[in-house]
């Protein structure tokens, strides 16, 4: 009996190593990651990077040569149009105006002198006539007066050329001497000064620039460098939104205002100027930061959308894996209601404004991937906008697989570990 009962456990022993044996060679079940189709907005945007600058800024310069002898404003002062900013030194200036009203002074004196002569050249010419016609002088008389007349018109009109040249002099003398006081071209703040007082400046053939002055810092806007692959996207009006460094927690918003046709480029890469004008009330935003935009170029709202990582997944060959929808389980119930019109769940009926067609794969009642037919719409980088298919809301699609095989790297020995 006892041999028996032996025989009986060995049997059993066996017969459990070898079950188990063929369990643990068993292939792994494939594990995914899912996601539910959701319904919610799709926003379409072009990313760019551009450098915020004042709407209007105006470099102050000189016309005139000199020593700064003064400095009326600083870094950051506020200015209004026609506000005295800096003093050239005005000392040769106001000499020269000196000089040019003496030159004036004179040309009139002359003119008063030259009248005169015209004058008694007139007066002497009428003399002659009468006595020519009485006979008493000879026509050369007459003639000496005309020529005398004649000569003093002429100095008349030297005279007031000459008038007209030295206060032509004395303008030129006094504009210069307006100029050495250098003033605010616009209401603004200055953002820059480039003199220090005592600093000899020339205005050759190129004026120096001695303030910046940025018209209303509070408007600016942002130079944007955009690609040529997105330049097309873009229209003015939309709405774009950016962050800066300085405020990272921060959002801004902001609108196109101008997508300039002029191409720039820069290693073989073509890039298009788009300005996107920026309310800074707060003043917070300074000339020069640099600002990472995203422009909306298309939005919709209330659509069925699935990761993107959806539409990029692909199973891992394997001879259960199913090539087609249908069959027994979740895919034949999907299929049915793909049969029934994929318009049902939100999306547009008709396939003619449909994007093209992808596949993602469902879990099917026993846990193997099925491919379903989609057609897709507007992209935001994460999620894409479902236009087509056999889908519907809260539908898990597979996103990832996780894993193949099982942990540990294989089947274990049924005899147990080794040692």
């Amino acid at each position: 009996m006892k041999r028996i009962v032996a025989i009986v456990v060995v049997l059993l022993v066996a017969a459990l190593c070898v079950g188990g044996y063929f369990y643990l060679k068993k292939p792994p079940k494939a594990e995914f990651k899912t996601a539910k189709v959701e319904r919610g907005s799709i926003v379409a945007t072009v990313s760019a990077t551009g450098t915020l600058n004042a709407v209007v800024t105006v470099q102050v310069g000189t016309q005139v040569s000199g020593t700064l002898a003064k400095l009326y404003v600083d870094f950051n002062s506020p200015v209004k149009k026609g506000q005295p900013i800096a003093q050239i030194d005005p000392a040769l200036f106001e000499s020269a105006v000196q000089q040019a009203r003496g030159n004036t002074l004179n040309a009139e004196a002359s003119l008063a002198r030259a009248q005169v002569t015209l004058a008694d050249a007139k007066r002497t010419l009428g003399r002659n006539r009468q006595l020519l016609q009485e006979g008493i002088i000879a026509q050369s008389d007459k003639d000496a007066a005309q020529t005398a007349h004649d000569s003093a018109l002429a100095g008349i009109k030297a005279a007031q050329a000459q008038l007209m040249q030295t206060r032509g002099a004395l303008k030129q003398a006094e504009t210069n001497l307006n100029y050495a006081t250098i003033r605010s071209p616009v209401d603004g703040i200055v953002v820059s000064r480039n003199v220090d007082v005592g600093q000899t400046v020339a205005a050759s053939f190129q004026t120096p620039t001695l303030f910046t002055i940025a018209q209303d810092l509070t408007k600016m806007q942002i130079d944007t460098s955009v690609d040529e692959s997105d330049i097309s996207r873009l229209q003015v009006g939309q709405t774009a939104s950016f962050t800066v460094d300085a405020y990272p927690e921060l959002q801004f918003e902001g609108m196109v205002s101008q997508i300039r046709n002029a191409p720039i480029v820069t290693q073989n890469v073509v890039t298009y100027i788009a300005v996107i004008g920026v309310s800074n009330k707060d003043l917070k935003l300074k000339p020069g930061m640099t600002a990472n935009v995203s422009v909306e170029t298309q939005k919709r709202d209330a659509v069925l959308k699935i990761p993107s990582s959806a539409l990029r997944f692909k199973p891992k060959a394997g001879k259960d894996d199913k090539s087609a929808r249908g069959g027994k389980g979740r895919g034949g119930a999907a299929a049915g209601r793909g049969q029934q019109g994929g318009s049902k769940g939100g999306q547009p009926k008709g396939a003619g404004n449909a994007g093209p067609s992808q596949k993602v794969y469902l879990i099917d009642a026993e846990g193997k991937p099925v491919p379903v037919s989609v057609s897709t719409g507007l992209s935001d980088g994460s999620f894409v906008e479902l236009t087509g298919g056999d889908l519907k809301e809260n539908d898990e699609v597979i996103v990832e697989q996780v894993s193949t095989e099982k942990k540990g790297g294989g089947a274990a020995s049924p005899m147990g570990p080794r040692f």
